[in-house]
């Protein structure tokens, strides 16, 4: 199984999200094709109601603790159902400006 399949399979069984998005970056990075070192999550869960930003992160940290082991970057964008209806989106990733990325 990929690092992707295993955030993507983590996440569904312990934030049961109502939107979930797990995109491998690693592609606009200096790293060899086909790896799985940088990813953004976009969770949309009740879970997250009443929680500190900081919460949501440090509870997606929790669930992946095994993951963060092994890749090199992980932006979360953490939403409540109700900040999903608002927002609709998560932002898009900037590009790579560092490690020799032309």
């Amino acid at each position: 199984m990929s690092i992707e399949d295993d955030i993507t399979e983590k996440l569904q069984t312990a934030l049961h999200p109502e939107h979930l998005e797990v995109i491998n970056e690693s592609h606009m990075h200096n790293v060899p094709p086909g790896s799985e070192s940088h990813f953004k999550v976009v969770a949309v869960s009740a879970e997250f109601d009443g929680k500190l930003l900081v919460a949501r992160h440090r509870l997606v940290n929790k669930i992946l603790a095994e993951e963060l082991d092994v890749i090199h970057a992980l932006a979360l964008h953490t939403m409540t159902p109700q900040e999903w209806q608002q927002k609709g989106a998560a932002p898009q990733s900037p590009p790579c400006m560092g490690g020799g990325k032309q």
